[in-house]
């Protein structure tokens, strides 16, 4: 199958499941109407904020979960990739119980057979103070941190699995770099302040450094828990370029990926060849870090 035509579907997720699975239904819908033929969710597209994401996670436990299995199901009637954002899962890849009654933010990739074929646990936690109508953020409270880096193969190059908030660690997405991918998707739901600053020029940066497409679905409005997201979903090319933006609300943006660029790039700017300083954890610092 061609798998060059993407559909970022921007949400402004209430609290409630069972609000926000039939409109997330809807917008696939009208992407797939578009020709669309992969499709890409925002962070917590089920349920933002909600009070027990606990709750959630333990009926996700499974791929029975009524989540998972929307998913499942919508990929296979599609014949579709779906990129899920991120969802709250009371296990751990390998099944064992998240201690604490926390949750996993799960990304998970979702192929046209309706089969889950990768799962990213989100590695770095929003655990930050912000000047907005929230004051501070505590993700680490309720979500216990991933470890592990993922990247998937599929029909159209290989997908390294990112969440929001990695966007500030660039390791991250050297490590994947390392590992050759083409895309990096980045779900997000970054705070109006912090998105207005930042957003687009961490895309960019992720973009340019590692010489691919950075892809990022969003939230973007004024959500019923009194958070307020950004939105901007986009898509950025490896010079750079923001080939797709959102503003905020919901929405869908459908972009046609076109590879030769990626391909040009990395024949005239060989640095991964490059490479002369790679990251040795038993190399001396200059000085202590600070934590």
């Amino acid at each position: 199958m061609s798998f060059r035509r993407i559909a970022l579907i921007q949400l402004v997720s209430s609290q409630h499941v069972e609000k926000n699975l039939p409109r997330v239904q809807s917008l696939i819908d009208e992407a797939l109407a578009d020709g669309a033929q992969s499709i890409f969710l925002p962070e917590n597209f089920a349920a933002l904020a909600h009070p027990n994401p606990h709750e959630i996670g333990l009926a996700e436990s499974t791929r029975e979960g009524p989540i998972r299995r929307f998913l499942s199901d919508t990929a296979r009637s599609n014949s579709c990739w779906i990129f899920a954002g991120t969802c709250p899962v009371a296990t751990s890849p390998s099944g064992e119980p998240v201690a604490d009654n926390r949750v996993r933010a799960a990304s998970l990739v979702i192929d046209p057979k309706g089969e889950e074929v990768a799962r990213y646990d989100k590695i770095h936690m929003f655990d930050v103070d912000v000047a907005d109508n929230q004051k501070s953020y505590r993700e680490s409270d309720t979500f216990e941190a991933g470890s592990d880096v993922v990247a998937v193969d599929t029909p159209m190059g290989r997908f390294g699995l990112t969440v929001c908030y990695d966007l500030r660690f660039p390791e991250l997405y050297r490590e994947l770099f390392l590992r050759d991918v083409d895309f990096v998707t980045a779900p997000s739901a970054f705070t109006t302040i912090t998105g207005e600053e930042h957003f687009k020029l961490l895309m960019r940066a992720r973009a340019v450094e590692n010489c691919c497409f950075t892809i990022a679905a969003c939230q973007g409005g004024s959500h019923d828990s009194g958070r307020e997201t950004w939105g901007h979903s986009m898509v950025c090319n490896p010079w750079g370029e923001v080939v797709g933006e959102l503003d905020t609300g919901e929405g869908i943006l459908v972009v046609d990926i076109d590879l030769s660029i990626q391909a040009q790039l990395r024949k005239d700017m060989p640095f991964r060849r490059q490479l002369r300083l790679l990251e040795d954890p038993n190399r001396p610092r200059t000085r202590p870090l600070e934590i």
